[in-house]
């Protein structure tokens, strides 16, 4: 997400999402359906653990293999580890490549997990985790869980889960339902075709029209043409959108992201603490269960207030909306030691993103 954290001289984060499944999941099929309705968005790829290429999201979806991205001045094909990730990530993450998101679509017998602790791993300034995301067959659930047990540690590992196929599962409601039972309170979709709403994963237009926007609102209107429904991308999304004018209190703000609720995916935007620091406000940026905030000077003649976008599956957002009105700070002045919650989620410059992993 280009300019994600403002333009105060504070790093412009993109986020990587590790896209995870076992073979025949449709996690291609989902990486070009997000290609495909990314609004312009620009979308880096590292796929099947084979090269990395930088991707026009409207010009080359569909361009995707198995194992290599063929594009019009040749094919790139080449297996990555750990160092070789990095490069990749650096190389995606430069300003002249425009990236918004960077998605690791693994191999089938990939384990997420040690790919998730390289993303951490990653000290690149401009990288930030932006989601473990498991697609699931779900007409062959049962059959894939006989084969590979570890599926079970995968769900639970998670942070967005994809029930996908459920056009061809006899017994989808039973699938949903178990999947949820594993998935340790992550947000879990229904889909077909792959096909769920970008919004979930990146902001879904233009960096150049998004700076300082937090709406989803348009997320819609960008249906393809002689596409039927265009509206149902929604089904099973939910989204709230807070804006406090009065500064929010840090310790009843960590009380509620420590204790979010299952199914809420995704936490954005930005938090004024008012008289605990009056000269920053702070980016937040919360995926799972993962959580960062970064302090970013005040723009010049903006008017301080608290923006959020909450994103879930099943989410009660009024009640969210409640929580959250109740962290308004209503006290003249400020507790010394109220912004250690807030402050262990503070990256410092040299520390490896690895505190507080979502695994």
């Amino acid at each position: 997400m280009r300019n994600s954290w403002g333009d105060n001289g504070s790093p412009q984060q993109i986020p990587v999402v590790v896209l995870a499944g076992f073979l025949g999941s449709g996690k291609t099929t989902l990486l070009n359906h997000l290609l495909h309705r990314s609004g312009g968005s620009r979308i880096g790829a590292i796929v099947n653990d084979f090269g990395a290429i930088e991707i026009d999201a409207m010009a080359v979806a569909g361009a995707l293999g198995d194992s290599t991205v063929s594009l019009g001045n040749g094919c790139l094909c080449c297996a990555v580890d750990a160092s070789e990730l990095d490069l990749y990530l650096d190389r995606l993450a430069a300003p002249a490549a425009g990236i918004d998101v960077i998605v690791i679509e693994a191999s089938g017998l990939a384990e997420p997990q040690e790919l998730v602790r390289m993303v951490l791993a990653s000290e690149h300034p401009r990288v930030v985790y932006g989601g473990l995301v498991e697609v699931v067959d779900a007409a062959e659930f049962d059959d894939t869980r006989a084969r590979h047990p570890e599926i079970d540690r995968h769900l639970a590992l998670g942070d967005l889960i994809v029930v996908n196929k459920l056009d061809r599962a006899a017994d989808g409601e039973r699938v949903l339902g178990l999947v949820r039972s594993l998935a340790g309170g992550a947000a879990v979709v229904p889909a077909t075709y792959g096909r769920i709403d970008p919004a979930f994963l990146f902001d879904c237009r233009p960096s150049e029209e998004r700076v300082g926007q937090l709406s989803f609102d348009d997320l819609h209107e960008h249906a393809e043409d002689g596409e039927e429904h265009p509206g149902h991308l929604h089904t099973g999304y939910d989204s709230l959108s807070f804006t406090a004018e009065q500064p929010l209190d840090p310790r009843r703000l960590m009380r509620f992201l420590d204790s979010r609720p299952e199914g809420l995916y995704r936490i954005k935007g930005y938090v004024d603490f008012g008289p605990y620091d009056t000269l920053n406000r702070y980016a937040v940026h919360a995926v799972g269960r993962f959580l960062r905030f970064y302090p970013e000077p005040w723009p010049a003649g903006e008017d301080r207030r608290t923006q959020l976008v909450l994103i879930g599956s099943g989410i009660d957002t009024e009640g969210l909306g409640k929580e959250l009105k109740g962290c308004e700070h209503d006290a003249p002045h400020a507790d010394e030691h109220g912004m250690w919650g807030v402050l262990r989620y503070v990256q410092g410059p040299d520390e490896a993103d690895l505190e507080d992993p979502p695994v």
